[in-house]
């Protein structure tokens, strides 16, 4: 079978891939559960691509992403739910449903307008598939990154106005949790503290329109860039790093951070 840029074939590999005794063992063995965890990591794999701008590897990266709606797809209409071509029919209607400004008769809408109307659309959407009792924060996956849901959930919430009204309040309640961090007298009054402390965290990082899962990234990298020099530099000293006082790894981390800001 040979490659080609024809979706088509795409879905004729992975039917393939899923026929018994003709295919392959592996692929017949798995199951949604088991390949969700490689989806999960295909989209950040694709995410690091764009932080580093590598254009080629994004290339790939959105490839593997691809095969994994298309393993999905597959897998489903194996179990009669539906097929490859029902996912497309359903986002390319979604798109046309939630672009009225571009596909219908509300042109002339601001970007701002733009995100409101988008939000009334996927509101309106979900009360169509309400059941009785339906809460506002219903429909916000459990299995996304910790700080993702947690921007999520408190954008929910806000929405029907259970929100501060300012951002003192935001930077007062922050305080408050660093307080009763400080207070916890057990590991797991500290982490539940520390939990309180990282939610109100990103409730002030939804309120300044930063994205909190970014922020951490790049914090991780910085440090991650900074260290390293560190290393470097205790390198050239000749000493191991683990013998090197701690004093002169504060210099050496001062000195790396004010070469990267020259």
């Amino acid at each position: 079978m040979q490659p080609s840029s024809d979706i088509r074939r795409l879905i004729e590999i992975m039917a393939r891939l899923r026929t018994p005794e003709i295919g392959c063992p592996w692929d017949l063995k798995q199951n949604f559960a088991t390949i969700a965890p490689y989806t999960i990591e295909e989209a950040y794999e694709v995410a690091d691509a764009i932080a580093r701008s590598d254009m080629p590897g994004l290339k790939d990266e959105l490839g593997d992403l691809l095969l994994q709606v298309a393993f999905h797809a597959r897998m489903a209409e194996e179990a009669g739910h539906f097929a490859f071509g029902d996912v497309v029919l359903a986002i390319t209607e979604k798109l046309v449903r939630r672009h009225p400004h571009v596909f219908g008769s509300e042109a002339g809408l601001s970007s701002d307008e733009v995100k409101g109307r988008w939000e009334e659309i996927k509101a309106e959407e979900r009360r169509g598939k309400a059941q009785a009792h339906e809460s506002a924060l219903d429909g916000v996956p459990p299995a996304l990154p910790a700080l993702t849901r947690a921007e999520k959930i408190q954008k929910r919430a806000a929405r029907v106005g259970f929100d501060w009204p300012d951002i003192e309040g935001v930077l007062d309640k922050i305080v408050e949790e660093i307080d009763e961090l400080k207070a916890a007298d057990t590991d797991a009054a500290a982490e539940e503290e520390l939990g309180d402390l990282l939610f109100s965290l990103v409730n002030y990082a939804r309120r300044k329109h930063i994205d909190p899962e970014t922020a951490l990234r790049n914090a991780t990298l910085k440090f991650e860039r900074r260290f390293r020099g560190v290393e470097r530099r205790v390198t050239e000293t000749g000493t191991p790093f683990e013998q090197t006082p701690l004093d002169a790894l504060e210099e050496f981390w001062r000195a790396e951070k004010a070469e990267a800001r020259s």
